[in-house]
């Protein structure tokens, strides 16, 4: 289970902030809404930091640098990552996701670069083969936001499908990743599973004081969404670039939001394996709305 909020710095900035009653009606909703947006920016502080990272080097990192970009990149990263720590900006249990996702998401660039899915067109020292090591930093961006947002929202589920076969198909979307390159991409399959699987099920998350929902499915595209548009920016930066930017920077394909949905799929298994998938307390007016899950 991931840590309580009260072992970082941001739960009791939170705590003050949700003590604060602005006058009902249009100023409470207004309130709540500059909340909600405050929240997703703390969740999203390691993808953004590394984000703007990106971004700035390109711009402005001095050519013929004795430290290459993509090092400067990795000790960046790294130094966010203790950072985070140290001042308690993040918990331990959060930088447990993220080290998932940097195995993993480096497992699949190492195969993806080999098979020219896409490049790192500048030189360095730290890397592995093709792939230099602040890239598995960037998947454990996504992890690091899916684990605060969990937490911050406090995350609750209503018509969760069982917990194995989550991780049976979370398995089956990883192993195509890498098998569509000589079998049949069975992706459409993947896609028909995880709406018969999750078609259901809904995400309930406390803003402030009302617990509020969306459809799970929904949440999983509206950040895949957000992950794309990232993606637009690390591809400008020449963090890495597709077969098609060979010859100068164009949009990615939006034909990429599929990937990065099941990836997003993916992401929100691994994070439920520190982050427990609780229904709604039995207190709240939600927990009538699906069946019990599993502690």
């Amino acid at each position: 289970m991931l840590d309580t909020p009260r072992e970082t710095r941001f739960a009791q900035i939170r705590k003050r902030l949700e003590s604060f009653e602005p006058r009902p009606g249009v100023y409470a909703w207004g309130y709540e809404f500059a909340l909600f947006g405050l929240k997703q920016g703390w969740a999203c502080l390691f993808g953004a930091l590394m984000l703007a990272l990106l971004v700035a080097t390109h711009l402005f990192y001095p050519d013929g640098a004795a430290l290459a970009r993509y090092d400067f990149l990795t000790l960046a990263a790294l130094a966010i990552q203790i950072a985070m720590l140290a001042f308690r900006l993040e918990t331990w249990g959060e930088a447990k996701v993220i080290l998932a996702f940097h195995v993993v998401g480096t497992v699949m660039e190492l195969f993806k670069t080999a098979q020219g899915s896409w490049i790192y067109p500048e030189a360095s020292v730290l890397r592995i083969g093709d792939v230099p090591l602040f890239s598995g930093f960037m998947y454990a961006a996504v992890g690091s936001y899916i684990a605060r947002v969990w937490r911050i929202f406090d995350f609750r589920f209503t018509g969760y499908p069982p917990r194995w076969a989550a991780w049976l198909l979370a398995a089956a979307i990883y192993v195509n990743f890498f098998a569509h390159h000589w079998l049949p991409d069975i992706r459409l399959g993947l896609f028909a599973a995880l709406f018969l699987l999750f078609a259901r099920t809904r995400i309930w998350f406390t803003v402030w004081r009302t617990p509020r929902w969306m459809p799970l499915l929904l949440g999983w595209f509206l950040v895949a969404l957000f992950i794309w548009f990232a993606e637009n920016l690390g591809t400008f930066a020449r963090a890495w670039t597709y077969p098609e930017q060979a010859d100068g920077w164009s949009m990615v394909s939006p034909a990429k939001l599929g990937a990065w949905y099941l990836l997003m799929y993916i992401s929100f298994v691994l994070v439920s394996w520190v982050a427990r998938v609780r229904a709604p307390s039995p207190r709240s007016p939600t927990a009538t709305a699906g069946r019990p899950l599993e502690s």
